[in-house]
């Protein structure tokens, strides 16, 4: 029997059979080595063959096979630096919620995203939510950003959960589609699941004062079924998003606007770097790309986590420091 992972916490997997019932499975102790370099062998969003188990009072199932994955997106494990956590599979488009201060959201993560997110071949579309709480300096820099990501050709959606502007433009773009909404704590996605449908009535949090970082509210991916005809999948917070399993040489492909110049260098294996005659380097000095694209470029080229999560954790570490002090 064939079902969809709609939940998994750990050890149990919620699963969604054919005939429209939920059902909770288990993997097999051999199956969870089974040559998968990922902290969790089975992720929300996919598809699986499963036997009934009747040995409890309740009817459970033991998961036998996964099937192949169209996609899926990834994130460093947490705790073990080289594995790789799968966050969710077999999505059609993904959405990063975008906040301009609150929580801040760095260009260098919404950069790491794309790039997954072109790796793995989802559409992803960049989401600017809290638009309702903008002043004139941060609505100049939410304008300036979307200009940055609509040049390159990535959708761009201005939106507000607590007033309702833009919703229904995001719903048809979620219509007859597997969405995943992702972003730092704090960005508003379990508010604007309850916004797409109050029924569901996820737990929110308001944001951390103190250090302007939010709260995990979500700790398990799940998916839910929409009424509007759409699925999404609700994800943990996410704070840092590594770049896993990619080449040097593949990275710059993943930046469509460096992509679209690669063969005007003059050298076909260009880094973009030192190297001379570089197309990308002339346009940037043009200023026809942008500056922050490139420099998340490098960093992620140089592998540079370490200067990425001190921009992410800056700020944090500066008020515990104030805090010692006083």
């Amino acid at each position: 029997m064939t079902g969809i992972v709609y939940k998994s916490t750990g050890s149990w997997y919620t699963i969604k059979t054919e005939n429209g019932d939920f059902l909770e499975c288990r993997i097999k102790g051999k199956f969870r080595m089974k040559g998968i370099k990922s902290t969790n062998p089975i992720a929300v969003g996919d598809v699986v063959d499963y036997d009934i188990e009747n040995t409890t009072d309740e009817t459970t199932g033991v998961i036998t096979t996964i099937h192949d994955r169209k996609n899926y997106i990834v994130r460093k494990s947490v705790n073990l630096s080289h594995q790789m956590h799968i966050i969710a599979s077999n999505i059609d488009v993904v959405f990063l919620l975008v906040t301009i201060n609150n929580p801040p959201t760095t260009t260098s993560f919404i950069d790491r995203f794309l790039v997954t997110a072109e790796a793995y071949g989802i559409e992803a579309v960049l989401v600017f939510n809290k638009i309702d709480t903008l002043d004139d300096t941060t609505l100049d820099e939410q304008l300036y950003l979307q200009h940055i990501y609509s040049e390159i050709g990535y959708k761009c959606l201005r939106i507000s959960a607590q007033t309702g502007k833009g919703i229904d433009e995001l719903k048809a773009l979620m219509k007859d589609k597997v969405s995943m909404f992702s972003g730092h704590s704090g960005v508003g996605k379990s508010t604007l699941v309850n916004t797409l449908e109050p029924s569901l009535n996820l737990k929110t949090k308001q944001i951390s004062a103190s250090h302007a970082q939010g709260q995990h509210t979500t700790t398990f991916a799940e998916m839910f079924d929409l009424s509007f005809g759409a699925k999404i999948i609700d994800t943990p917070g996410i704070r840092g998003f590594g770049i896993v399993d990619m080449e040097k040489q593949e990275i710059g492909d993943y930046f469509p606007e460096f992509f679209a110049l690669k063969d005007q260098c003059k050298f076909n294996n260009c880094l973009h770097k030192d190297e001379p005659h570089c197309a990308v380097k002339t346009a940037l000095e043009k200023d026809e790309i942008a500056w922050s694209r490139y420099k998340s470029y490098t960093q992620i080229l140089e592998g540079d986590e370490d200067n990425y999560r001190a921009d992410m954790y800056d700020a944090e570490r500066r008020a515990s420091d104030e805090t010692r002090k006083s």
